[in-house]
């Protein structure tokens, strides 16, 4: 679920370049500080990336073998053809969708 989000895509290819503030990783997107940590949230709760303060900075990092794991099941879905992740991502939307009464 967490790399369904095209903006938790987006900050993992960001931080593929190095470790980053919180700030940084907000400053390309047109959202919220709230709303970007609430992805860094999902994105660590995942263990695709870590987040450590230091000093008054909290700083992002990759957490590459976390994301390697992910690449290696996401592949398995690719036998075929390959792995479309916004489809994937309309597949997990709807498959998590509440029931209709």
């Amino acid at each position: 679920m967490a790399l369904a989000d095209p903006t938790r895509r987006a900050i993992l290819a960001m931080l593929l370049e190095d470790d980053m503030a919180v700030t940084d990783v907000a400053e390309p997107f047109a959202m919220s500080l709230a709303a970007i940590s609430k992805h860094l949230g999902i994105l660590a709760a995942a263990r695709l990336i870590s987040q450590e303060k230091r000093g008054r900075v909290k700083w992002c990092k990759l957490e590459p073998d976390a994301l390697r794991e992910a690449s290696v099941w996401m592949q398995a879905f690719g036998q075929f053809e390959p792995v479309n992740l916004d489809a994937f991502e309309r597949f997990l939307a709807q498959e998590l969708e509440p029931p209709k009464p």
